[in-house]
């Protein structure tokens, strides 16, 4: 008898504009941690989205899945974010999910609120399970985004590859990517504080 070899799950692969945050995005939070020093360098306020469709086996906040999880994004929030984000001792914002470029009303809406309000004062953290490569093809609302953040963690969480001594990734596949330079080198350019 053939022995039947188990087909590992992956995350799921999206053509270019295959999903857009004008079809999936319900305006949900999943969660909203101010002053955490998990999510990218420094004191961080972390907002995170509901919904991601690449659903990555192993993948830490799968409740964070649904488009309809939480709580619905609304402007107290919002200004709850910009006065934590406007103490001294904070960084800066991070977006996480859910995935952030499924959530672009959402995210858009706040990261220009952040520069309107603290210029490059607070750098802008983001994690996506969309790799470089493709978000430079991807919507205007996406490439809208990626042009305002600062740092980009990206890829698909890999459960093989999965690392816990990597620097804020959870697999060895992922980047900690300089958004500013790599835009303006043309080339993916690293965050020059990456350790490890």
């Amino acid at each position: 008898m053939a022995e039947r070899i188990k087909k590992e799950r992956r995350p799921k692969n999206p053509s270019a504009k295959e999903w857009l945050a004008s079809d999936l995005s319900q305006e949900f939070v999943a969660d909203y941690k101010p002053f955490n020093f998990v999510d990218g360098e420094g004191v961080r306020c972390s907002l995170y989205v509901s919904g991601c469709k690449f659903a990555c086996p192993g993948c830490y906040n799968k409740v964070a899945q649904s488009f309809r999880y939480g709580t619905r994004y609304t402007q107290e929030l919002e200004d709850l974010i910009i006065a934590d984000i406007g103490a001294e001792y904070c960084q800066g914002l991070t977006l996480l999910g859910g995935e952030p470029f499924l959530n672009t009303q959402v995210c858009l809406k706040l990261v220009k609120r952040v520069k309107k309000e603290y210029g490059n004062t607070k750098d802008i953290w983001s994690w996506s399970g969309y790799k470089w490569d493709e978000l430079l093809k991807e919507s205007a609302d996406k490439l809208e985004l990626l042009s305002l953040i600062d740092i980009l963690v990206d890829g698909r969480f890999e459960l093989g590859k999965k690392d816990l001594t990597l620097q804020f990734r959870g697999s060895s596949n992922q980047r900690i990517i300089d958004v500013q330079k790599s835009l303006k080198n043309d080339k993916v350019i690293l965050w020059d504080k990456l350790l490890r």
